[in-house]
């Protein structure tokens, strides 16, 4: 990752241009009734107004139009988010960016970094679990991205009581997938994740895939080391982890709707983070 690319901005509203370009043709539209008086552009970016602020839908801050009214109701852009979330065509944008990256050559799949990260949720809702080990109720995610910090994958999600280690192999699929639709080739690509994913079940499905785990050993409260061949470990690419997909967590963190989880709809607030990992992969595209 050269110094430029690590301090782009992350934007947090898109041009009219842009909109067209990345957004507008993913999105679905009513074929019935009339059309929309405020453009899509306008709507999305409420939307990921929302999603940066952290506000509620009744407290976010409405333009006024010429007669001194609110231009649109709080109400139907949260409808307009729901009929895209359903739809797919939030997903649909997600897939673009990667796909958009992967022809203009900014895509790094030498080396695929993996991880997971638990969100707390006070407001209760769907999908949720206790996890023993962070202390909190929520739910967690499961990611990957390149060495330049794009999120190449759609992420797996699960209450916050699972293990993060039989996710994986739920999380390869989606990955492959995508690397097919995009026409990326994956084999010998090296897949670098924590060391609780170290497990043969998780070895064996990143080689049938043609690609190499890079997981360090975790003892599990062994007193004696594990008779048997070495696995292969690289220290040093283990430790570029923490400047990829680390940093991607960190600028997860900025949209502050996701710092939380206050949706009782989990479907909500993983529309919300998949535009959030959107919007870190057009920063190659969009400056504020």
């Amino acid at each position: 990752m050269t110094r430029s690319q690590s301090r782009q901005a992350i934007p947090t509203k898109l041009s009219e241009a842009q909109f067209e370009q990345f957004v507008l043709p993913h999105l679905s539209r009513g074929r019935r009734g009339p059309p929309p008086t405020l453009p899509l552009c306008r709507i999305f970016n409420y939307i990921l107004q929302v999603l940066y602020m952290g506000c509620q839908w009744k407290m976010l801050p409405i333009e006024t139009n010429a007669q001194g009214l609110p231009e649109i109701h709080p109400t139907r852009i949260y409808r307009m988010m729901r009929r895209w979330q359903a739809d797919g065509s939030i997903d649909r944008v997600f897939s673009g960016t990667v796909d958009h990256l992967h022809r203009d050559q900014l895509l790094d799949l030498s080396v695929i970094h993996g991880d997971g990260t638990t969100t707390a949720a006070k407001k209760g809702g769907d999908n949720l679990g206790y996890s023993g080990h962070k202390h909190l109720k929520g739910d967690k995610v499961v990611a990957f991205c390149d060495r330049g910090c794009n999120i190449i994958a759609p992420f797996v999600t699960a209450p916050g009581n699972r293990n993060e280690s039989p996710l994986l192999r739920e999380a390869l699929p989606r990955l492959t997938a995508m690397a097919r639709a995009i026409g990326a080739d994956l084999q010998g690509s090296t897949v670098s994740l924590d060391g609780v994913y170290d497990c043969r079940a998780n070895r064996r499905a990143i080689f049938n895939r043609g690609m190499n785990p890079n997981i360090p050993k975790n003892p599990r409260g062994r007193k004696t080391p594990k008779r048997g061949r070495r696995q292969r470990f690289d220290a040093a690419l283990f430790e570029e982890r923490f400047r990829t997909i680390e940093r991607v967590f960190g600028w997860e963190d900025t949209f502050r709707r996701l710092l939380l989880r206050f949706e009782r709809i989990s479907d909500v607030h993983y529309a919300f983070k998949t535009l959030a990992y959107t919007l870190i992969n057009l920063r190659h595209y969009c400056r504020n």
